[in-house]
């Protein structure tokens, strides 16, 4: 008899780098929810306001501790759970305790592309103003792209996802595949 284990996929990468399109697309596939960052930042922009870059930072650890929570609460359910931001190592504590209070399995995507790629979707998506996009220095942006795959310390799967590469996803799904429990 095959045991169901749950399973945490956490896609992060640099901006603009197919995360939200990565996560929603396996997403779809694998009928999981989805929680996407700048989905709960948009929404407390919505509900709070906008304001300076601080008040975007704030934002946004509110709403990675929003996603964390949810994953958990997924998790023990019994069920899997995608979660998708810019995640850095200071968030790796609370994807821990989802993953352990269930007793789950992890997956890390780091999504990336070419930072002129990058620079070409930063500019051209639309987002909430309250994301302060248009201060966004070009070589900022490029700067982070170019920088190796940032990993969270998580026992977890880690696999890189070149967004920009023609059979990128085909491959992603065939290594997801192979090393599914």
């Amino acid at each position: 008899m095959v045991t169901h284990r749950s399973q945490l996929t956490i896609i992060l990468g640099s901006p603009a780098s197919g995360k939200t399109t990565l996560a929603r697309r396996l997403a779809h596939e694998r009928s999981w929810p989805c929680l996407c960052k700048d989905d709960v930042k948009e929404a407390l922009f919505d509900a709070l306001g906008t304001g300076d870059r601080e008040w975007s930072r704030r934002l946004s650890e509110a709403s990675f501790a929003v996603l964390a929570r949810l994953a958990r609460v997924q998790l023990g359910l019994g069920g899997s759970v995608i979660v998708e931001g810019n995640w850095r190592a200071a968030h790796a504590p609370l994807l821990a305790h989802a993953l352990e209070a269930a007793r789950a399995r992890a997956v890390q995507i780091w999504c990336r592309a070419p930072p002129e790629e990058i620079w070409r979707r930063f500019t051209q998506r639309l987002r909430h103003p309250g994301h302060l996009d248009a201060e966004m220095p070009r070589a900022a942006l490029e700067s982070a792209a170019a920088l190796a795959p940032s990993f969270l310390d998580l026992p977890a799967e880690r696999l890189v996802f070149d967004s920009d590469a023609p059979d990128a996803y085909d491959v992603l799904m065939r290594t997801l595949e192979a090393t599914a429990l």
